[in-house]
């Protein structure tokens, strides 16, 4: 199981270096824009995509796959009933609802369809960084309810 745990971390790192670049990229896709830089434009869709797409999505994936793994390995009255885990499992919601934002976004910029200001995409790159320090926090104080 510590190898499961391994990969799991390992999966939600590279997840996460996804999460808090792709939004940056936006940022720059918007200055881009704003400066009518066509070609730049279309090297941001390519490089949006393939993070997206094949980075964030299958670690994303892999990191879900392998917690799903160890909570039903270890579902029992601790897990049943601690509160931290109850917590962290509404983070990670919330956490998968930023993922497809980031998605939404994505094939709005594909299609020159976005309307978003780069104050906005600033804004929205560090909203995972709150979920990532209370997921944290919550899994090393962790404590049986």
């Amino acid at each position: 199981m510590l190898l499961v745990k391994a990969f799991h971390v390992i999966a939600v790192i590279c997840w996460f270096a996804g999460l808090f670049y792709l939004p940056r990229l936006y940022v720059y896709h918007v200055q881009a824009l704003r400066e009518g830089d066509s070609r730049g434009s279309d090297r941001f869709k390519i490089m949006e995509r393939k993070l997206y797409r094949g980075i964030m999505t299958p670690s994303a994936v892999i990191a879900l796959t392998l917690g799903i793994w160890m909570l039903i390995d270890r579902w029992d009255s601790y897990f049943a009933q601690a509160t931290w885990m109850h917590i962290k499992l509404m983070l990670i919601i919330l956490l998968l609802g930023y993922h497809h934002l980031c998605g939404k976004y994505q094939r709005e910029f594909s299609l020159d369809a976005n309307t978003r200001s780069e104050k906005f995409f600033r804004f929205f790159n560090e909203l995972p960084v709150f979920i990532l320090v209370a997921v944290v926090i919550l899994v090393i104080l962790k404590q049986p309810s």
